[in-house]
């Protein structure tokens, strides 16, 4: 091949690459729908990818931009993406015409990745409704009370642990010390396994939820990948969860389910009602396929349930009226059960639940939730000016929970903490949407507020909760991190109240 053929076709390869990374960037222009203008791969993420912005702070920005709009553009990457910001739009898109947009984007090859691809979050039309209809039984009220029990022991262990060896006040990582106590609790409500994390920090159950589950690492990455790169990982063969935890947490299932029919064990957990289903038809799920299903409330239960209460006892310590007040009610529930809080006495805790709740305002997850359209649907005029446009199947349609719930228009003085806005009830604000919306609203919420509700009564009943110097005030998001988390990490001093627990357990306190 000659010079000029060779540089000729070189120009072409560059011209034909510059035009399929190019050409998904201009989807919003031919809509005429508001959006930031892209660049080549990085779309709008650009801020966030390049660490110059918080990933909150990199959807706020066109949230705020376009305020005057239902809805606009965002490209996620070199996805594009329609952002809803209006509530009603939400409320249709989720619940009134669900049948439209039923989906969540898929982001792995399910059979590459089983573990992350056939689960009740990632599985897709009749295959997802069947799911979901198997696991609803296990997070009814009447579950919650059986449950209560087991999250009470798991919250006694960890908060008596820390109280023992918190007369004088010691300086705990936050993060460290409720995921020990969240791991022990989906070991115990999903698995029916026995572990004690705060004692036994080497435990296989404990050592595998972290060195799988820990955004931190490669997985934030994985996750951006997949979502909008797949062919690459299947390509690659890269996986979000490797061969190893997927054959660990297989043969726990096979194990657990092997024990109970044995001997004739039962509980009232996730693992029971999947092994219940498969005897019924002979034809249910697979040892696999329950693994696949654990896995995610694993996943869920692990690192988004320790965030948020190491996120309510930061505020807890930052605002002392706020704890003043709640010690309070606690001490009243105390007295009143004689020092032996029922599932009942905490359903009276009314600001507790108020904290709760406006934590869940400030620090959710959830910083966008997805749907796909699966059947052409026509959106309103986005602006006063703008026509209709009309969704096809495939496209991609987010709305973002924190952005919303930080909205001025909706909550006065969005960034302070303020448990006051949640006390005349349940919040009922069509832009309050902590797990979602419509019929893929988070089913395992219930457990979730439980699991909250239970440790941070707990530790406010046997703690005094203060600032370090290593607490950051105001505490700043980190800019690395795909999930919401503060940029030097969550760090307290606790203080034992007016209680005597006998010494002796300052090796143990020292390993936390």
């Amino acid at each position: 091949m000659d010079s000029l053929t060779l540089i000729l076709s070189f120009l072409l390869g560059v011209c034909l690459i510059y035009y399929f990374l190019r050409k998904p960037l201009t989807h919003f222009r031919h809509l005429d729908l508001p959006h930031l203008p892209p660049i080549p791969i990085l779309g709008n993420m650009a801020p966030y990818v390049l660490r110059r912005v918080s990933m909150l702070e990199c959807l706020q920005k066109p949230y705020h931009r376009f305020a005057h709009a239902k809805y606009f553009g965002f490209y996620h990457f070199t996805t594009p993406v329609i952002v809803i910001r209006d509530p009603e739009l939400i409320t249709s898109v989720t619940v009134t015409n669900f049948d439209h947009f039923c989906d969540h984007r898929g982001f792995v090859d399910e059979d590459l990745d089983p573990l992350m691809g056939k689960n009740l979050l990632t599985l897709r039309g009749d295959r997802w409704r069947e799911m979901r209809r198997l696991l609803s039984p296990i997070f009814t009220s009447s579950k919650m009370r059986v449950m209560f029990g087991l999250i009470s022991d798991c919250a006694d262990n960890l908060t008596d642990l820390i109280a023992r060896g918190s007369k004088e006040g010691q300086v705990f990582d936050t993060k460290e010390v409720f995921r020990r106590y969240a791991n022990d609790v989906v070991a115990s409500c999903n698995f029916g396994y026995a572990v004690d994390s705060m004692r036994d920090p080497e435990n296989k159950f404990y050592v595998f939820a972290k060195e799988t589950l820990n955004f931190m690492s490669s997985l934030s990455l994985k996750f951006a990948i997949g979502k909008n790169f797949s062919s690459i990982m299947r390509l690659l063969g890269i996986k979000m969860v490797n061969d190893n935890a997927r054959e660990y947490l297989v043969r726990l299932v096979a194990d657990t389910v092997k024990t109970r029919e044995e001997k004739g064990i039962y509980r009232p957990d996730m693992i029971q009602l999947m092994m219940e289903s498969r005897n019924r038809d002979g034809k249910g799920l697979t040892i696999e396929d329950m693994a696949c299903e654990a896995f995610i409330f694993f996943l869920a239960g692990f690192d988004g349930i320790s965030n948020l209460i190491c996120f309510a006892i930061h505020e807890i310590a930052v605002n002392p009226e706020v704890q003043a007040t709640l010690y309070a009610e606690i001490e009243e529930v105390v007295r009143k059960t004689g020092g032996k809080p029922t599932y009942d006495s905490l359903k009276s805790t009314r600001y507790l639940d108020a904290v709760i709740n406006e934590v869940l305002r400030l620090y959710i997850a959830a910083q966008f939730l997805d749907r796909v359209c699966v059947k052409e649907f026509e959106f309103p005029p986005a602006t006063a000016t703008s026509k209709p446009i009309t969704v096809k199947p495939g496209d991609i349609v987010w709305y973002l929970p924190l952005a919303m719930h930080r909205d001025p228009k909706y909550y006065p003085e969005p960034t302070r903490f303020d448990p006051d806005r949640f006390l005349n009830g349940e919040p009922t604000h069509p832009a309050y949407v902590p797990f979602g919306l419509g019929p893929r609203f988070c089913i395992g919420n219930r457990l979730a507020m439980l699991e909250c509700k239970v440790a941070l009564f707990y530790l406010v009943w046997r703690c005094r909760l203060e600032a370090c110097n290593k607490t950051q005030i105001p505490m700043r998001l980190d800019r690395k991190s795909f999930t919401l988390m503060p940029e030097k990490g969550f760090w307290l001093k606790f203080r034992t109240r007016d209680q005597n627990y006998p010494s002796g357990v300052e090796g143990e306190i020292k390993r936390l």
